[in-house]
């Protein structure tokens, strides 16, 4: 039986999705309470592998079982297994065609930047702190250049495992809410460390360190060398999973 799980966590604590060897990470956590529930050794396969640091409101992931449980259990047991930066939120039945991965057709992340001079205690470990004024104009133009679709081999690792750098960028929304800056990204699929290239392109931009002609530059020649600086992991989440 496969079943749908979606996850939250906050990825302060966490050493990303992917198991490592002693590292707790949100793959491992999960199969460990999988196993804990009598349900041998399992693989859960994410929708895609976030950071050491980075949030999730809404990671999907699926695994194959043999235990049959009402989804309600399913969580209550989960839950109980889980250390407290994770929670499973849905458990539902799935057919075999279904893959996390691979069933998406796109995904939502968010970038938040706190912006004034003291960052809120129960904020840090969800913003980065960009304390400078940002030029929302050149930003929103800059944004805007980068939407649609194109090779952003400017704006990710050279390590990557992606046999392609092509992907459709569809929004790219950047919003104030008081002290917080929020760059919205929505993609039919995202590379390694691409949103938070972005958001620390964008944030150059809009504080005056970076131009937007250097920003079409970097996309034209893909050279990561001229694009900004990857933005600090904590102030990313994926919001949501598309299917």
């Amino acid at each position: 039986m496969r079943l749908k799980i979606t996850i939250q966590y906050d990825g302060t604590d966490l050493s990303g999705w992917q198991s490592q060897p002693g590292e707790s990470t949100v793959q491992g956590c999960l199969e460990t309470a999988f196993e804990a529930f009598g349900c041998g050794r399992v693989v859960v396969h994410g929708a895609g592998r976030t950071d050491a640091g980075v949030h999730a409101l809404g990671q999907v992931a699926h695994v194959d079982i043999d235990k049959v449980l009402e989804p309600a259990t399913w969580i209550r047991a989960l839950n109980v297994k889980l250390p407290v930066d994770i929670r499973v939120l849905r458990v539902e039945q799935v057919t075999e065609a279904f893959q996390a991965r691979r069933s998406a057709t796109g995904k939502v992340y968010h970038y938040r930047a706190w912006t004034s001079a003291v960052v809120s205690p129960f904020e840090r470990r969800f913003v980065a702190h960009a304390p400078y004024p940002h030029d929302l104009d050149r930003m929103r133009v800059a944004a805007e250049a980068l939407v649609g679709l194109h090779e952003f081999d400017a704006f990710t690792v050279a390590d990557r495992d992606t046999l392609t750098t092509r992907r459709n960028l569809r929004r790219l929304d950047i919003d104030v809410h008081g002290d917080e800056l929020r760059i919205e990204a929505e993609a039919n699929g995202f590379l390694r460390s691409m949103v938070r290239t972005i958001a620390g392109t964008l944030l150059a931009v809009g504080d005056g360190r970076m131009s937007v002609d250097q920003v079409l530059e970097a996309l034209a020649t893909k050279r990561r060398g001229l694009a900004g600086p990857t933005a600090p992991a904590r102030g990313l989440t994926l919001v949501r999973v598309d299917y």
